[in-house]
């Protein structure tokens, strides 16, 4: 009897509904009924791009209809999802991971189509995109920093301090020696050394990693305001010019290919290396030996250690590997954008790295897909001032991080972090 209880009550739990999907689709579908509802006049997109071989012609039509099409692929959603809720159907991965980029990718063309309707300014999409990605940039490269970290075991939350300094050692090494690829070098070699000093308190010390993280963050944010002001504003043509950045590199043909090649072939050296650095981690994480020794510290370190693998050792050194990930990524804020370096010019892209890694559940793919996400809102916050002047700044501005607050608190549901993570390994 008690055994058929137990029995029941372990049905219970697997098949428990959760209502959140289907609310999230419903207020999705209803700001839109409210967007097609309010909105007035022509919308103008824009898919053409100046690198692109050919032109395409502006696409000029009423608001209003886009906005309640997109409210009835919304609608139809959610309906979807409250119907597997409430049936306590489970769909498959790849479907649901369909239907919410789907619902995802309708709701925020809706904003822009309702910010466009009636205004002056235009809706450039291939732009958009491009900015995306390049803004993507770092972010994936410090959401990759996390993955392998957390992985071995070690919370980085000095990914911030990483790109900040390789944001200050790639303009200063491209300045130095007038060409952007010494700033290429010398930027994950800044995150590496950040990486040094946390696998050196975190793991052979044995430092709460989580205190070692931010302590470096305050270090990498005091160092490089001093020396900015100390030796970037004597010398700024020597040491801190925007002279020397990289510039896009277009791929023959493939770049020609109309929305997609400007957005993904006609890019930086950077965002070609986080290609291959995705596509690296991707296979040799789960494919190789190396990848099974970093995760066995990260689940099992007792267990790694009892066939011969030195924890610590492997530890801090793929600590430092991840570092570098993270000032590779930070170079894009200087060399890959063009620009000078500024006090904090990373401005909070290592917390929002560390949210994309979360809410991509600890996968290179899947924290790359959350890192995008939220280039993408950047990209639309920057965008919106020349479509719709009339919307506040200041609300523009809080778009990404509303976008993270969001989609970490009601998206991430059950993810399990690596099981030994933040815990020092003494032998």
């Amino acid at each position: 009897m008690n055994s058929d209880k137990i029995l029941a009550e372990q049905t219970d739990v697997q098949v428990k509904r959760t209502w959140k999907m289907p609310v999230a689709y419903s207020l999705a579908a209803l700001l839109l009924a409210f967007f097609g509802a309010t909105a007035s006049g022509d919308v103008t997109l824009r898919l053409n791009d100046k690198s692109q071989a050919f032109s395409i012609d502006d696409i000029s039509a009423p608001g209003a209809p886009i906005l309640w099409g997109l409210f009835v692929l919304v609608a139809a959603v959610a309906a979807w999802s409250i119907l597997c809720t409430a049936t306590r159907r489970a769909p498959s991965r790849w479907l649901s991971a369909l239907l919410m980029a789907l619902a995802g990718i309708g709701t925020v063309f809706g904003f822009l189509v309702y910010a466009g309707s009636g205004s002056s300014g235009v809706v450039t999409l291939t732009s958009l995109l491009v900015s995306t990605i390049a803004i993507s940039t770092p972010l994936i490269f410090g959401s990759l920093s996390g993955v392998v970290s957390e992985h071995v075991g070690v919370v980085n939350i000095a990914i911030e301090g990483d790109l900040l300094v390789g944001a200050f050692a790639g303009v200063m090494a491209a300045s130095f020696f007038q060409t952007p690829y010494a700033g290429v070098i010398a930027a994950p070699l800044a995150g590496a050394l950040l990486g040094s000093l946390l696998a050196l308190f975190s793991v052979r010390y044995g430092v709460d990693q989580i205190i070692v993280g931010v302590v470096l963050n305050v270090l990498a944010l005091g160092l490089t305001t001093f020396f900015y002001g100390t030796l970037m504003k004597v010398s700024p043509q020597a040491l801190n010019t925007n002279q020397f950045s990289l510039t896009p590199i277009k791929i023959p043909l493939l770049a020609e290919i109309p929305v997609i090649g400007p957005m993904l072939f006609n890019q930086t050296l950077l965002v070609y290396l986080m290609y291959l650095a995705v596509a690296f981690l991707t296979v040799f994480l789960y494919r190789s030996r190396w990848g099974l020794r970093l995760r066995a510290c990260g689940e099992h370190p007792k267990a790694a250690d009892t066939v011969g693998i030195n924890v610590n050792r492997t530890r801090s050194r793929n600590a430092i590997l991840a570092s570098a990930f993270a000032g590779l990524g930070g170079a894009f804020f200087t060399i890959g954008s063009g620009l000078a370096f500024t006090d904090n010019i990373s401005a909070g892209n290592g917390y929002i790295a560390l949210a994309a890694m979360i809410l991509g559940k600890w996968h290179p793919v899947g924290a790359t897909a959350a890192a995008v996400m939220f280039g993408f809102a950047q990209a639309v916050a920057r965008m919106l001032p020349n479509v719709a002047p009339a919307i506040p700044s200041d609300l523009v501005s809080m778009i990404p991080y509303l976008v993270t607050i969001v989609a970490v608190a009601g998206f991430v549901g059950q993810s399990k972090a690596p099981a030994a993570e933040n815990i020092p390994y003494v032998k």
